[in-house]
């Protein structure tokens, strides 16, 4: 079955990122904000070895972003980050969010043995469990996934 969305890696950060800036804002999440501050002053742009960022399409529109980045968090280098995953409300409950995770977490088995991730709400948490996270007691995570190389 072929799905109606199509994921892509970002090379720059555009205009086409703005809804989802402004709709996470709103809800109170300002992860979005920060990625597009830490894209433009060079701080962090998805571009270390190992590392993406990913947007999600239907019509041209994006309608879900999210990023793998090397931990900051943890000294092993063999750790993973999924970050500022949003998807567009509209969006939500229609498979976009588990075709970017499967965008990122195919990315990582190359390069990490475990992904960890944190989640403010209890609909995120679900989510990532749905797709086979745990929760952790770590304090920089939330959530962790390990992760296998693909056979």
């Amino acid at each position: 079955m072929r799905s109606e969305f199509e994921t892509v890696q970002f090379v720059a950060l555009g205009p086409e990122i703005e809804p989802l800036v402004r709709e996470a804002s709103k809800a109170g999440f300002p992860f979005m904000e920060t990625l597009r501050r830490e894209w433009d002053d060079g701080s962090n742009r998805f571009d270390q070895p190992g590392e993406a960022y990913f947007g999600a399409w239907k019509s041209g529109q994006l309608v879900a972003a999210g990023g793998l980045n090397r931990d900051p968090y943890a000294q092993d280098a063999a750790i993973g980050r999924v970050r500022h995953v949003y998807v567009l409300n509209t969006y939500r409950r229609t498979g976009v969010g588990r075709l970017l995770l499967q965008s990122i977490s195919d990315l990582a088995r190359q390069h990490f043995t475990l992904l960890r991730l944190r989640t403010r709400t209890e609909a995120g948490a679900a989510f990532y469990e749905s797709i086979g996270f745990v929760r952790s007691d770590e304090a920089a995570a939330t959530h962790v996934l390990g992760l296998q190389a693909a056979a």
